[in-house]
């Protein structure tokens, strides 16, 4: 089974990956770093030289052998999901989980980011806020279509003051897949209900 963490960038698919596969007992990987391995180069470098064409197709290639594998939490780069046999193999693969952060919370993270200017390339030919407006209208509709589960990342879950930690969010994922989860990976009920969200209505 895998666990694919999906939405646009910035939105916390790595951040939260390696702490949900450490709870998990699993592997984790960020996918676009793969790619990057792989060609030896940064997907700037493959945007200015091959294009966003050739930059999709080894985007599908590493992400077909990836979710070969079992027992693996995937964060996924952002545009992953256009591809139509990409979302239908995540979702045969196993639990898919949306992470979405607003605008606001979105821009300030990528442009608070002094390595994002380096490693990712403009999408568009304005870049900026308008660029991230254009690109969730387009995508939230198929990251909503392709999700298992849905997380809001950056607001405060149902009777809670602070927006959530990265152990909530986690804690909000394993409960809600818990069944799922569980019988991939063994967790024992004791565990995974040590921190089960108080409500979990805001997944």
């Amino acid at each position: 089974m895998i666990l694919t963490l999906i939405g646009y960038r910035a939105t916390g698919k790595s951040t939260l990956a390696q702490p949900l596969a450490e709870r998990l007992g699993w592997s984790w990987i960020d996918a676009d770093v793969e790619l990057e391995r792989r060609a030896g180069r940064t997907i700037r470098e493959i945007f200015d030289t091959d294009g966003e064409a050739e930059f999709r197709r080894r985007e599908r290639e590493t992400l077909v052998d990836l979710l070969s594998q079992n027992r693996l939490v995937i964060a996924a780069g952002g545009g992953a999901v256009l591809n139509t046999d990409t979302r239908q193999n995540f979702k045969d693969a196993g639990p898919v989980v949306w992470l979405k952060a607003s605008v606001d919370t979105i821009e300030q993270r990528l442009y608070g980011d002094a390595t994002t200017a380096e490693r990712r390339p403009n999408l568009t030919s304005t870049g900026g806020r308008d660029e991230i407006e254009r690109l969730l209208s387009e995508r939230e509709p198929i990251y909503f279509h392709t999700a298992t589960l849905t997380i809001q990342t950056d607001e405060p879950f149902p009777g809670q003051a602070d927006i959530p930690t990265i152990d909530q969010l986690v804690d909000h994922v394993v409960a809600a897949l818990r069944e799922t989860l569980d019988a991939a990976s063994g967790i024992g009920q004791e565990q995974s209900s040590d921190k089960a969200p108080e409500d979990s209505s805001c997944l």
